[in-house]
Protein backbone atom coordinates (compact mmCIF):
# COMPACT_ATOMS: atom_id res chain seq x y z
CA UNK A 1 0.00 0.00 0.00
CA UNK A 2 1.78 3.45 -1.02
CA UNK A 3 2.41 5.90 1.99
CA UNK A 4 -0.01 8.36 1.77
CA UNK A 5 0.73 11.81 1.20
CA UNK A 6 1.13 14.41 3.72
CA UNK A 7 -2.34 15.79 4.69
CA UNK A 8 -2.21 20.06 4.51
CA UNK A 9 -1.30 21.28 8.31
CA UNK A 10 -1.63 24.91 9.15
CA UNK A 11 1.38 24.37 11.82
CA UNK A 12 3.98 26.25 10.16
CA UNK A 13 1.53 28.76 9.17
CA UNK A 14 0.23 29.51 12.45
CA UNK A 15 3.96 28.90 13.78
CA UNK A 16 5.31 31.95 11.31
CA UNK A 17 2.38 34.41 11.85
CA UNK A 18 3.00 34.49 15.38
CA UNK A 19 6.62 34.59 14.74
CA UNK A 20 6.72 38.31 16.33
CA UNK A 21 5.49 36.84 19.72
CA UNK A 22 8.71 34.85 20.73
CA UNK A 23 10.88 37.61 19.19
CA UNK A 24 9.20 40.41 21.46
CA UNK A 25 9.74 38.13 23.98
CA UNK A 26 13.91 37.42 23.37
CA UNK A 27 13.71 41.09 22.66
CA UNK A 28 12.06 42.12 25.74
CA UNK A 29 14.55 40.18 27.93
CA UNK A 30 17.51 42.00 26.05
CA UNK A 31 15.94 45.38 27.17
CA UNK A 32 15.61 44.05 30.96
CA UNK A 33 19.63 42.59 30.64
CA UNK A 34 17.77 39.87 32.08
CA UNK A 35 20.94 38.05 30.44
CA UNK A 36 23.27 40.07 32.37
CA UNK A 37 21.58 40.10 35.62
CA UNK A 38 21.63 36.19 35.65
CA UNK A 39 25.26 35.90 34.22
CA UNK A 40 26.22 37.74 37.33
CA UNK A 41 24.12 35.93 40.16
CA UNK A 42 24.52 32.46 38.68
CA UNK A 43 21.16 31.27 39.08
CA UNK A 44 17.74 33.51 40.72
CA UNK A 45 13.89 32.64 41.15
CA UNK A 46 11.34 34.24 39.12
CA UNK A 47 10.50 36.77 42.47
CA UNK A 48 14.06 37.70 42.62
CA UNK A 49 14.09 38.60 38.68
CA UNK A 50 10.79 40.26 39.29
CA UNK A 51 12.11 42.42 41.83
CA UNK A 52 15.08 42.93 40.22
CA UNK A 53 13.56 43.90 36.42
CA UNK A 54 10.77 46.03 38.74
CA UNK A 55 7.81 44.39 37.12
CA UNK A 56 4.38 44.87 37.82
CA UNK A 57 2.90 42.67 36.18
CA UNK A 58 1.30 39.02 38.39
CA UNK A 59 3.55 36.26 39.08
CA UNK A 60 2.05 34.34 36.84
CA UNK A 61 3.00 36.54 33.77
CA UNK A 62 6.27 36.63 34.82
CA UNK A 63 6.43 32.66 34.90
CA UNK A 64 5.00 32.87 31.46
CA UNK A 65 7.61 34.87 30.55
CA UNK A 66 10.63 33.36 32.17
CA UNK A 67 9.24 29.16 30.84
CA UNK A 68 8.88 30.93 27.08
CA UNK A 69 12.10 31.76 27.51
CA UNK A 70 12.75 28.49 28.91
CA UNK A 71 11.17 26.73 26.20
CA UNK A 72 13.19 28.38 23.38
CA UNK A 73 16.44 27.40 25.15
CA UNK A 74 17.55 30.54 26.07
CA UNK A 75 17.34 29.92 29.76
CA UNK A 76 17.59 26.64 32.06
CA UNK A 77 15.34 25.71 34.36
CA UNK A 78 15.56 23.71 37.90
CA UNK A 79 12.22 23.52 39.76
CA UNK A 80 8.59 24.70 38.49
CA UNK A 81 7.11 28.23 39.10
CA UNK A 82 7.89 29.77 42.39
CA UNK A 83 9.61 26.78 42.92
CA UNK A 84 11.91 27.23 39.83
CA UNK A 85 15.69 28.82 39.69
CA UNK A 86 16.72 30.57 36.02
CA UNK A 87 19.89 30.51 34.79
CA UNK A 88 21.27 31.20 31.06
CA UNK A 89 22.32 28.65 28.58
CA UNK A 90 25.50 28.56 27.81
CA UNK A 91 24.09 30.51 24.41
CA UNK A 92 22.95 33.64 25.50
CA UNK A 93 25.54 33.23 28.54
CA UNK A 94 28.22 33.98 26.09
CA UNK A 95 26.64 36.07 23.56
CA UNK A 96 24.24 38.23 25.50
CA UNK A 97 25.90 39.14 28.78
CA UNK A 98 26.53 43.09 28.55
CA UNK A 99 29.74 42.67 30.54
CA UNK A 100 31.60 40.50 27.77
CA UNK A 101 33.15 41.20 24.50
CA UNK A 102 31.61 38.05 22.79
CA UNK A 103 28.01 40.23 23.52
CA UNK A 104 25.83 40.86 20.72
CA UNK A 105 22.86 42.35 21.43
CA UNK A 106 23.84 45.39 20.15
CA UNK A 107 21.71 44.47 16.97
CA UNK A 108 18.92 42.85 19.20
CA UNK A 109 18.80 46.42 21.21
CA UNK A 110 18.22 48.38 18.20
CA UNK A 111 15.78 45.95 16.72
CA UNK A 112 13.51 46.69 19.59
CA UNK A 113 14.27 50.10 19.45
CA UNK A 114 13.84 51.06 15.74
CA UNK A 115 12.91 48.32 13.69
CA UNK A 116 10.71 46.26 15.45
CA UNK A 117 8.24 49.63 14.77
CA UNK A 118 9.10 50.06 11.47
CA UNK A 119 8.87 46.70 10.32
CA UNK A 120 4.96 46.94 10.79
CA UNK A 121 4.98 49.26 7.87
CA UNK A 122 6.16 46.58 5.33
CA UNK A 123 3.14 46.79 3.34
CA UNK A 124 3.45 50.57 2.64
CA UNK A 125 7.05 49.81 1.89
CA UNK A 126 6.30 47.11 -0.73
CA UNK A 127 3.60 49.70 -2.03
CA UNK A 128 5.06 53.01 -2.35
CA UNK A 129 9.10 51.61 -2.34
CA UNK A 130 9.82 54.16 0.46
CA UNK A 131 11.80 54.27 3.80
CA UNK A 132 9.25 53.31 6.72
CA UNK A 133 12.15 54.23 9.04
CA UNK A 134 13.36 58.14 10.34
CA UNK A 135 13.36 59.34 6.77
CA UNK A 136 9.82 58.60 6.13
CA UNK A 137 7.46 61.12 4.46
CA UNK A 138 10.80 63.05 3.11
CA UNK A 139 12.30 63.72 6.62
CA UNK A 140 16.23 63.33 5.47
CA UNK A 141 17.28 59.78 5.55
CA UNK A 142 18.07 56.92 7.48
CA UNK A 143 22.16 58.25 8.08
CA UNK A 144 21.53 61.57 8.58
CA UNK A 145 18.30 61.22 10.89
CA UNK A 146 20.52 58.40 13.15
CA UNK A 147 23.85 60.79 12.91
CA UNK A 148 22.62 63.76 14.48
CA UNK A 149 21.24 61.72 17.66
CA UNK A 150 24.50 60.68 19.54
CA UNK A 151 22.04 57.94 21.08
CA UNK A 152 20.75 56.72 18.04
CA UNK A 153 24.24 56.50 16.07
CA UNK A 154 25.68 54.96 19.00
CA UNK A 155 23.58 52.29 19.26
CA UNK A 156 23.55 51.65 15.58
CA UNK A 157 27.10 51.56 16.07
CA UNK A 158 26.95 48.83 18.57
CA UNK A 159 24.40 47.13 16.69
CA UNK A 160 26.41 46.82 13.47
CA UNK A 161 29.22 45.69 16.07
CA UNK A 162 27.00 42.66 17.16
CA UNK A 163 25.98 41.58 13.90
CA UNK A 164 29.42 41.59 12.47
CA UNK A 165 31.98 40.69 15.16
CA UNK A 166 31.84 36.94 14.26
CA UNK A 167 32.59 37.68 10.68
CA UNK A 168 35.25 40.23 10.96
CA UNK A 169 36.73 37.54 13.23
CA UNK A 170 36.18 34.63 10.76
CA UNK A 171 37.96 37.17 8.09
CA UNK A 172 40.58 38.07 9.73
CA UNK A 173 41.46 34.68 10.41
CA UNK A 174 41.16 33.28 7.20
CA UNK A 175 41.79 35.59 4.65
CA UNK A 176 45.14 35.19 3.06
CA UNK A 177 46.85 38.59 4.08
CA UNK A 178 50.21 37.15 3.69
CA UNK A 179 50.78 39.44 0.39
CA UNK A 180 49.60 42.36 1.70
CA UNK A 181 50.49 45.52 4.57
CA UNK A 182 47.83 47.77 4.54
CA UNK A 183 44.03 47.94 5.26
CA UNK A 184 41.52 50.54 4.54
CA UNK A 185 37.58 49.76 6.13
CA UNK A 186 35.38 52.18 4.06
CA UNK A 187 32.46 52.73 6.25
CA UNK A 188 34.49 51.41 9.56
CA UNK A 189 32.02 52.96 12.22
CA UNK A 190 33.54 51.77 15.67
CA UNK A 191 36.57 50.19 14.06
CA UNK A 192 35.83 46.73 14.71
CA UNK A 193 37.05 45.68 11.39
CA UNK A 194 40.32 47.37 11.62
CA UNK A 195 40.61 45.89 15.57
CA UNK A 196 39.51 42.25 14.68
CA UNK A 197 42.35 42.41 11.76
CA UNK A 198 45.30 44.01 14.17
CA UNK A 199 44.93 41.62 16.72
CA UNK A 200 44.99 38.17 14.11
CA UNK A 201 47.65 40.00 11.36
CA UNK A 202 50.46 42.09 13.65
CA UNK A 203 51.90 42.68 10.47
CA UNK A 204 48.86 44.90 9.10
CA UNK A 205 48.45 48.67 9.77
CA UNK A 206 44.85 49.37 9.48
CA UNK A 207 42.91 52.18 8.73
CA UNK A 208 38.92 52.95 9.89
CA UNK A 209 37.27 55.64 7.71
CA UNK A 210 33.93 57.09 8.39
CA UNK A 211 32.20 60.11 8.76
CA UNK A 212 33.66 62.81 11.04
CA UNK A 213 30.37 62.31 13.86
CA UNK A 214 32.10 58.55 14.16
CA UNK A 215 35.40 59.31 14.04
CA UNK A 216 35.55 59.96 18.49
CA UNK A 217 33.52 56.29 18.56
CA UNK A 218 36.40 55.02 16.78
CA UNK A 219 39.19 56.49 18.57
CA UNK A 220 37.23 55.42 22.10
CA UNK A 221 37.77 51.36 20.63
CA UNK A 222 41.12 51.78 19.43
CA UNK A 223 42.64 53.01 22.78
CA UNK A 224 40.15 50.58 24.90
CA UNK A 225 41.74 47.94 22.56
CA UNK A 226 45.34 49.29 22.66
CA UNK A 227 46.03 48.60 19.58
CA UNK A 228 46.87 52.61 18.36
CA UNK A 229 50.43 51.50 16.41
CA UNK A 230 48.18 49.05 14.25
CA UNK A 231 45.21 51.20 14.22
CA UNK A 232 43.93 54.44 13.17
CA UNK A 233 41.11 56.79 11.80
CA UNK A 234 40.24 58.99 9.14
CA UNK A 235 37.57 61.02 7.86
CA UNK A 236 35.10 61.59 5.35
CA UNK A 237 32.63 60.71 3.16
CA UNK A 238 33.45 58.02 0.61
CA UNK A 239 31.07 59.29 -1.82
CA UNK A 240 32.51 62.61 -1.76
CA UNK A 241 36.15 62.04 -1.11
CA UNK A 242 38.74 59.06 -1.68
CA UNK A 243 38.68 56.74 -0.15
CA UNK A 244 42.52 56.31 1.76
CA UNK A 245 44.63 54.00 -0.37
CA UNK A 246 45.54 50.65 1.21
CA UNK A 247 46.77 47.16 -0.46
CA UNK A 248 43.31 46.03 1.24
CA UNK A 249 39.83 47.92 1.18
CA UNK A 250 36.60 46.10 3.12
CA UNK A 251 33.11 47.27 3.36
CA UNK A 252 31.18 45.37 5.68
CA UNK A 253 27.44 45.67 5.11
CA UNK A 254 27.86 48.89 2.98
CA UNK A 255 27.00 48.24 -0.88
CA UNK A 256 23.55 46.78 0.48
CA UNK A 257 22.64 50.23 1.67
CA UNK A 258 22.62 51.77 -2.00
CA UNK A 259 20.98 51.23 -5.07
CA UNK A 260 22.80 49.73 -7.91
CA UNK A 261 24.59 52.94 -9.68
CA UNK A 262 25.46 53.76 -5.91
CA UNK A 263 27.04 50.51 -5.63
CA UNK A 264 29.04 50.60 -8.24
CA UNK A 265 30.43 54.42 -7.38
CA UNK A 266 31.57 52.65 -4.39
CA UNK A 267 32.93 49.62 -6.05
CA UNK A 268 35.11 52.20 -8.54
CA UNK A 269 36.02 54.17 -5.25
CA UNK A 270 38.14 50.95 -3.78
CA UNK A 271 39.68 50.06 -6.93
CA UNK A 272 40.95 53.23 -7.54
CA UNK A 273 42.21 52.92 -3.60
CA UNK A 274 43.84 49.38 -4.22
CA UNK A 275 47.27 48.85 -6.15
CA UNK A 276 47.41 46.30 -8.81
CA UNK A 277 47.24 43.05 -6.98
CA UNK A 278 45.01 44.86 -4.50
CA UNK A 279 41.87 43.07 -2.99
CA UNK A 280 38.52 44.76 -2.57
CA UNK A 281 36.06 42.86 -0.21
CA UNK A 282 32.59 43.18 0.84
CA UNK A 283 31.51 41.17 3.59
CA UNK A 284 27.66 41.16 3.81
CA UNK A 285 24.82 38.72 3.68
CA UNK A 286 25.09 37.17 0.03
CA UNK A 287 22.09 35.60 -1.28
CA UNK A 288 22.80 31.88 -2.84
CA UNK A 289 22.15 32.29 -6.49
CA UNK A 290 18.98 29.69 -6.43
CA UNK A 291 17.50 32.53 -3.81
CA UNK A 292 15.55 29.84 -1.53
CA UNK A 293 18.47 28.71 1.51
CA UNK A 294 20.16 32.31 2.79
CA UNK A 295 16.72 33.16 4.08
CA UNK A 296 18.56 36.03 6.69
CA UNK A 297 20.19 37.26 3.37
CA UNK A 298 16.50 37.88 1.51
CA UNK A 299 14.83 39.67 4.99
CA UNK A 300 17.93 41.85 5.15
CA UNK A 301 17.71 42.41 1.19
CA UNK A 302 13.70 43.98 2.45
CA UNK A 303 15.18 45.36 5.51
CA UNK A 304 17.19 47.89 3.02
CA UNK A 305 13.88 48.55 1.54
CA UNK A 306 12.59 49.40 5.26
CA UNK A 307 15.83 51.59 5.89
CA UNK A 308 17.04 52.86 2.56
CA UNK A 309 13.64 52.51 0.11
CA UNK A 310 16.50 51.60 -2.96
CA UNK A 311 18.69 49.30 -1.20
CA UNK A 312 19.36 45.70 -1.80
CA UNK A 313 21.40 42.42 -0.97
CA UNK A 314 22.89 40.68 -3.81
CA UNK A 315 24.07 37.37 -5.07
CA UNK A 316 27.58 36.33 -5.75
CA UNK A 317 26.87 36.78 -9.11
CA UNK A 318 25.80 39.93 -8.87
CA UNK A 319 28.89 41.47 -7.16
CA UNK A 320 30.80 39.26 -10.08
CA UNK A 321 29.17 40.92 -12.88
CA UNK A 322 29.97 44.56 -11.88
CA UNK A 323 33.30 43.67 -10.50
CA UNK A 324 33.72 42.61 -13.94
CA UNK A 325 32.53 45.96 -15.65
CA UNK A 326 34.77 47.73 -13.34
CA UNK A 327 37.75 45.98 -14.73
CA UNK A 328 39.22 43.60 -11.35
CA UNK A 329 40.98 40.91 -13.21
CA UNK A 330 39.34 37.95 -11.08
CA UNK A 331 36.57 37.47 -7.94
CA UNK A 332 36.48 34.66 -5.09
CA UNK A 333 33.93 34.21 -2.67
CA UNK A 334 34.68 33.24 1.33
CA UNK A 335 32.21 31.93 3.38
CA UNK A 336 32.21 33.26 7.05
CA UNK A 337 29.65 32.72 10.18
CA UNK A 338 25.68 31.77 9.68
CA UNK A 339 24.09 33.73 6.17
CA UNK A 340 27.71 35.97 5.28
CA UNK A 341 30.38 35.38 2.99
CA UNK A 342 33.33 37.90 1.87
CA UNK A 343 32.75 38.34 -1.71
CA UNK A 344 36.24 39.64 -2.75
CA UNK A 345 37.56 41.41 -6.08
CA UNK A 346 41.35 41.07 -7.04
CA UNK A 347 42.64 44.46 -8.84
Amino acid sequence: MEKEMDQPSPVSIMQMGTGFWASKILLAAVKFQLFTFLAERKSMSAGQIKDTLHLKCTDRNVFDFLDSLTAFKFLHREGLLEHALYSNSPDTDTFLDKHKPSYIGGLLEMLNNRLYLHWANLEEGLLTGMPQNEAKNGNGDLFGAIYKDPQKLREFINAMSGIQRGNFIAFAQNFDFSQYKTLTDAGGAGSLLSLSVARFQPHMSCTSFDLPVVEPIAMENIQQANLGDQVKTASGDFFSDPIPPADVVVMGNILHDWDEDKKLILMRKAYDAIPDGGAFVAIENIIDEERKRNVFGLMMSLNMLIETGKGFDYTFADFNKWAKSIGFRSTSIVSLLGPSSAAIAYK
